[in-house]
């Protein structure tokens, strides 16, 4: 059996709603997908990760994207999915394949045992030439448990399948450095480090949840997968294809190489943060030295409510986040370890565990290309009473 290349495309909502009608637009859905039709044909595994059922579900409930708040995007959601899909379903259909829904959460995709159940279904619709639609549950995610944007949705399941390209279609040709409404703009045709670029990456379309800020943030997420991220035009015309094959001008976020593992791609390329953990300086360089994991003697300050498997961001005194590793206890014992720092766990929590907090074993340092996460600057739990 033949290896087949795999490609994970992004459809932003202003690309399938007209933005004063919010009706679908098929015309961009019939060039959408005759050109995947073809790419399959040529040996593509496709993945879509669309956006739009929102948009396409708020005449139904009769609200504007500017009125509607959180309940009244998750009814959105429910009204305009099955609209979404039964398009993409007929339209499908019409060149020839099939097409099947996913829906995901936030735990979905940094539970690792979800994230690997999402996986294998992923790749036996694969086997049976159907290509997954993947779009975040917008029905009953809130603000405070969901992904947001779909750029580093489709970041994540390119992570996860271990995509060769990761195409975002959007209603621009590329990354500019600056307001692309800027007579003096300069157009983007290579990225390497993304940082570079995030301060002038503000700004979202009526419609979407993401802008090119996220975008940039979901090509690093790519990057440290092995996976190119092209950034272009959704224009109706072989909106991928032309992408794909260089023919039309677009940004090219490259790879960095081959990454050691899955486990350790899935571990550092974050969509949430469960915790935090900040450390002495002294603990800090051991770290760096690789010489040692995470000890209760060595946590400084504590951040969220976490549980045991959670991952936790490591940052130093400074604020400078080190690692991600998986924490072997929940806040609450975490607390009491490091406050008691010269006691027997056993003692402690009564139960026998080893006392270290992060096994070396479980923990990933972060690179230079990693975009680190800020410490937080509230709510912090200080391990001194």
């Amino acid at each position: 059996m033949s290896v087949r290349n795999r490609i994970v495309v992004k459809i932003g909502s202003s690309l399938l709603a007209n933005d004063g009608r919010l009706t679908l637009k098929y015309a961009f859905m019939h060039g959408l997908l005759a050109d995947i039709a073809q790419l399959r044909e040529e040996g593509y595994d496709v993945v879509l990760a669309s956006s739009g059922s929102v948009a396409l579900g708020l005449n139904s409930i009769k609200k504007s994207p500017e009125e509607a708040g959180v309940l009244d995007k998750q009814a959105a959601a429910a009204c305009g999915q099955p609209l979404l899909l039964n398009a993409y379903k007929q339209v499908a259909h019409e060149h020839g394949f099939d097409i099947a829904q996913i829906l995901v959460t936030l735990e979905d995709l940094e539970e690792r045992r979800r994230f690997l159940n999402t996986k294998n279904t992923i790749q036996r619709l694969f086997e049976h030439g159907i290509m997954p639609i993947v779009n975040e549950n917008d029905t009953i995610t809130t603000e405070e448990i969901r992904v947001g944007d779909n750029d580093r949705l489709a970041a994540k399941v390119a992570q996860m399948i271990q995509a060769d390209h990761l195409i975002l279609l959007t209603n621009i040709d590329g990354l500019y450095d600056r307001n692309p409404e800027d007579p003096e703009a300069q157009f983007i045709e290579t990225v390497e480090d993304v940082s570079e670029y995030l301060e002038v990456t503000t700004g979202t379309s009526s419609l979407g949840s993401g802008g090119m800020l996220t975008k940039m943030r979901a090509a690093n997420m790519a990057q440290n997968a092995g996976v190119n991220t092209l950034i272009g035009e959704g224009v109706i015309d072989r909106p991928v294809s032309g992408i794909l094959k260089g023919e039309r001008r677009h940004t090219r976020c490259i790879a960095k190489g081959t990454p050691a593992s899955s486990w350790a791609v899935w571990l550092t390329n974050r969509l949430h943060r469960a915790g935090g953990l900040v450390i002495r300086q002294d603990a800090a360089a051991k770290l760096r030295e690789s010489k040692a994991g995470v000890g209760h003697e060595d946590i400084v300050k504590i951040h969220g409510d976490f549980q045991k498997g959670d991952v936790l961001h490591v940052y130093d005194e400074d604020g400078e986040e080190l690692a991600r590793g998986l924490t072997n206890f929940s806040s609450d014992e975490t607390m009491v370890l490091a406050r008691h720092a010269d006691q027997d766990v056993e003692e402690l929590l009564g139960y026998h565990a080893r006392p270290e907090i992060i096994n070396r074993d479980n923990m990933v340092m972060l690179e230079d290309n990693h975009l680190p996460w800020d410490a937080p600057t509230k709510s912090l739990k200080l391990v001194a009473s």
